[in-house]
């Protein structure tokens, strides 16, 4: 599930003000600074008569950029491989905290608060674009997935209107590595710091989520299911397709198994890298690549031809 692997976030490189907050108790070596992360959407490539809005969301301590950056390179391939291929299509990513353990403070947020957050900030990006009807698709990555999944679930039915229009644009969804099924991230805290080389800061309920068998991430996958069952048997969207890496992480292992990143009756797909790689595309003839980009026109072209 770890997209930087062992990365972690720049701390703020401007010393704390002390006249910034004159009613502040604490001095600052109480409160040290909290690393700076970029969440939120971003818009990578903007189009003004775009007919789909692509969204990406990365997964654990990996950010809406670096996560999609392969080695080597300085700029997401969404931002650079995706636009000449996909002309209509406005290019997004979503950021959300997803540091477990860190020096310093790891974010408390639950997985329903981070999924209400891409529901909420992606619902206003799109109402601010005059275009909160315009269909959506998602690509996904191993913790990511889990949130777009309870986030479109918040969408469905919600009590404000406004936030169901994320569930009925949703159209396709690809998940890459994404634990439906649970997966071993939650030993990772077992892992001794000095082997990280980290003071360890633990979001627990983050790793709690992510055990093999955890009734939380059941109760997401069968109501996710569920809905996803009763909309192909109206022949509506969203569309699903999962990837899964083929190779182990050097001194790891697999991160997410076959069983886990897969949905029965829905296509599945490898793709060459482990659990890090398999989202970092340097080249448009990587074939991991070509196999993303077949499902992405695919579901594009079918939008065409609705409209």
């Amino acid at each position: 599930m770890m997209d930087g692997f062992l990365s972690r976030p720049k701390k703020r490189k401007t010393p704390p003000n002390p006249q910034a907050h004159p009613n502040t108790d604490t001095s600052p070596s109480e409160n040290p600074p909290i690393p700076s992360f970029p969440d939120g959407v971003k818009v990578l490539h903007d189009c003004p008569d775009a007919t789909v809005d692509i969204c990406f969301v990365h997964g654990l301590t990996g950010d809406r950029e670096s996560t999609w950056t392969a080695d080597g390179q300085s700029v997401p391939w969404p931002k650079t491989l995706l636009p000449p291929k996909l002309d209509k299509a406005r290019i997004l990513t979503y950021g959300y905290d997803a540091y477990i353990v860190r020096k310093g403070v790891a974010s408390s947020n639950r997985l329903i608060d981070h999924a209400t957050n891409l529901l909420n900030d992606l619902t206003t990006d799109r109402v601010c674009c005059n275009a909160p009807s315009r269909p959506i698709i998602f690509v996904v990555h191993s913790l990511g997935g889990l949130i777009c999944k309870q986030a479109v679930l918040l969408s469905r039915n919600n009590p404000d209107t406004h936030l169901r229009g994320i569930f009925n644009c949703t159209t396709g969804i690809v998940f890459m590595g994404t634990p439906h099924r649970g997966a071993w991230m939650a030993d990772w805290a077992e892992i001794p710091a000095s082997a990280l080389g980290l003071v360890k800061s633990v979001n627990k309920s983050l790793l709690e989520i992510l055990q093999t068998n955890n009734q939380a991430l059941e109760l997401i996958q069968v109501n996710f299911w569920s809905m996803i069952r009763e909309r192909q048997k109206a022949n509506q969207p969203p569309d699903v397709t999962c990837f899964f890496e083929e190779l182990p992480v050097p001194r790891v292992g697999k991160v997410v198994s076959k069983e886990s990143a897969t949905l029965e009756g829905y296509n599945s797909i490898t793709i060459h890298a482990n659990h890090r790689d398999m989202v970092k595309f340097a080249s448009v003839e990587e074939n991991g690549f070509k196999r993303l980009l077949g499902e992405l026109v695919r579901w594009v072209s079918q939008l065409g031809k609705e409209n």
